[in-house]
């Protein structure tokens, strides 16, 4: 059911003039669901603090209450259509009344890990874009339909929300970079393998991927305590975010997998120097996909020791000061970070390898990222001692990866086994840090145990191959000729 009704969430804003992709849907989707799931939270908290005999305060005065300018109902439970708002009048309360009210939230709460804060902090990064009251009545209408009430329900939410973010990156404007396939994620996450009590950061949070993943791991891993719940609530997930969209993405997921006032501040992470991080700052755990192929101005590049204009050569460089003695990481980062000659490249792995013991680089294989053609690999580290041995894993799959055929986690089961002893196979393998070149320590992904392919090729292969040299050349002939008609 839930499915069906964010097709029609997208239906409705698809004829809306204020909405022109994929990107606006999930941005004003994002809004109405998140007063949605306030409304069913406050529920819930009432409920509680009636069976305690307690009297529960909401959070929201009255006027801006869902069931009074969203979804009044009548006696029968159904929408009252005297009362409820649409057309102009709805606009112009969201726009004039609402929005403005739920911004100063982020003035009045307590503190940045409250609920109320994050409201605050929601609305005064977004607007509504959804010209037509009467689009944005029907929009509201169908997200009253869900429910955030049960267990199943939010996590039945959350896989679609999910999937909507992921769909992002087929609708430009950089969407794609929102979103590391899952599959990806939770092999990460395993690898790692972060603790209840861990502070587990991610610098370029995106859509929040690796924290709601971290999440469900740790949730699932032992029957909790309150104490161990609170924990994992409040002080385990820390984020940082630049970008409104996915800043607001991110709060929302973490909300969808059950976090309720997530620890993500909407800043350049970059915009710190990486000399004012002290030990209270630190973290235990890192878990990242910063943006590749970014450029960063100079005034930015002031913030780190090692001058260079690449994102994510910053962002490895805040990962490594930002990590507590100890403290382990998975990065995604281009391929091209192991083997690229220019001094900021070979100084950021010397760093890498002097200060962090570098365990495992996993190789991936083109694809891998849809919707981007290049290359990642991702280093496994833990900081405080140096590295002497890296183990590889080469992901070597028998078809090409895709929108239609992405990763999924059957493709990555060996190298979670292989990689608890760091075994060698046909895609691993073992290298000693004194072996490589000194002055440029160069981590080229080059399998020793790789069979060479067979000599001999199938006839079939050789007969396409054949025809394709054959068309190409008959091209060159047609070209000729015109060039000679011409003359």
């Amino acid at each position: 059911m839930f499915e069906q009704t964010f097709k029609n969430i997208d239906d409705i804003l698809h004829k809306d003039a204020g909405c022109g992709s994929e990107l606006d849907y999930v941005e004003q989707t994002s809004w109405i669901l998140f007063l949605k799931y306030l409304d069913d939270l406050e529920k819930d908290r009432a409920t509680a603090a009636e069976l305690t005999g307690k009297t529960y305060t909401p959070i929201i005065d009255k006027e801006y209450q869902w069931t009074v300018w969203a979804m009044p109902k009548g006696k029968d439970g159904k929408l009252d259509h005297h009362k409820a708002l649409t057309g102009d009048d709805l606009t112009d309360f969201v726009n004039n009344k609402l929005f403005p009210y739920l911004k100063k939230f982020k003035l009045s709460a307590e503190s940045a890990d409250t609920i109320e804060y994050k409201i605050g902090e929601i609305f005064s990064e977004l607007k509504n874009r959804i010209q037509s009251g009467y689009n944005l009545r029907e929009v509201i209408n169908r997200i009253d339909e869900l429910r955030f009430r049960t267990h199943a329900e939010k996590h039945e939410m959350s896989h679609l929300y999910e999937d909507k973010i992921k769909n992002m990156g087929n609708a430009g404007r950089n969407g794609g970079e929102y979103y590391t396939p899952r599959p990806l994620i939770t092999t990460i996450v395993k690898v790692v393998a972060p603790k209840i009590g861990d502070k587990i950061y991610d610098g370029a949070v995106g859509s929040a991927g690796f924290l709601c993943e971290a999440f469900d791991y740790l949730r699932s891993s032992k029957s909790l305590s309150t104490k161990e719940t609170e924990i994992l609530q409040k002080r385990t997930f820390y984020g940082k975010e630049k970008k409104s969209l996915a800043y607001i993405i991110g709060i929302m997921n973490m909300i969808l997998h059950g976090v309720e006032a997530p620890n993500i501040i909407h800043t350049n992470t970059l915009a710190e120097n990486l000399a004012d991080i002290q030990e209270k700052d630190r973290y235990d755990v890192v878990l990242a996909n910063p943006p590749f192929g970014g450029k960063e101005r100079a005034e930015v590049q002031q913030n780190f020791p090692i001058k260079t204009g690449e994102t994510a050569s910053l962002f490895l460089q805040h990962f490594i000061k930002i990590l507590k003695a100890g403290g382990k990481a998975g990065v995604v980062i281009k391929n091209t970070f192991l083997s690229n000659t220019d001094n900021a490249t070979v100084a950021i792995r010397k760093t890498l390898l002097e200060n962090c013991n570098l365990h495992t680089v996993l190789d991936l294989p083109g694809g891998t990222f849809t919707g981007a053609g290049v290359k990642t690999v991702v280093l496994f580290f833990e900081k405080g001692k140096a590295t002497q041995k890296v183990w590889f894993y080469q992901l070597n799959l028998d078809r090409n990866l895709g929108k239609t055929n992405p990763l999924n986690e059957n493709d990555l089961a060996e190298f979670v086994e292989l990689q608890k002893t760091f075994a060698d196979s046909e895609n691993s393998w073992t290298i000693n840090v004194k072996d490589i070149d000194q002055s440029t320590f160069d981590l080229s992904v080059k399998n020793p145990n790789k069979k060479e392919e067979a000599a001999l090729r199938q006839p079939q292969a050789i007969l396409e191959e054949m025809k394709a040299l054959d068309e190409e050349s008959a091209l060159i002939m047609d070209n000729l000729q015109l060039i000679i008609d011409n003359e």
